[in-house]
């Protein structure tokens, strides 16, 4: 029986990967060229990156400005969530019910401190108030909530510095 190692990137499969999170829409001739590969191995670098985990998923980041011009731009709340229990099954319920909520963009366990961070977008304050009944008040392991409403966003990223 034979373990196959983990795959572990060069610094060509950095930069690509860099080159990804950047602009996810780059064709693979445009990948291949700015890293100096031929088409085919930039291809199979990919795949590769991608089956190997590297890479969790390619999407299209919205313009919040522009939505927010059509849609209204809503409230962008932070929230400090603090449980009564902290047992894995208390804090495993909870997160479930959080990450269902389609409000809430981002589910962080954080510690020391409160036991969840939660960053949630709403259309306005009622609708706020309406996901804060849903997932604080009906909750009874809910001990304390904190939340902060973003008056501006000042940076907003989801890449990491990789080692290029």
């Amino acid at each position: 029986m034979s373990f196959m190692k983990p795959y572990e990137p060069d610094v060509t499969d950095w930069q690509l990967l860099n080159l990804l999170q950047h602009d996810a829409s780059l064709s693979n001739v445009a990948l291949a060229e700015a890293l100096n590969l031929s088409p085919p191995t930039c291809l199979r670098r990919v795949k590769r990156l991608i089956a190997g985990g590297w890479v969790e998923r390619q999407i299209a980041m919205l313009n919040a400005d522009r939505i927010g011009a059509h849609l209204g731009h809503g409230l962008s709340t932070l929230v400090e969530v603090s449980l009564d229990r902290q047992g894995a099954e208390h804090l495993d319920a909870f997160e479930a019910r959080a990450v269902a909520h389609a409000a809430v963009q981002q589910c962080w366990r954080v510690s020391p401190g409160p036991d969840f961070m939660l960053v949630l977008q709403a259309r306005d304050m009622p609708h706020y108030l309406a996901i804060s009944q849903t997932l604080f008040t009906q909750d009874a392991n809910v001990r304390n909530v904190k939340a902060f409403f973003a008056t501006k966003r000042a940076k907003f990223t989801t890449t990491w510095p990789v080692p290029i």
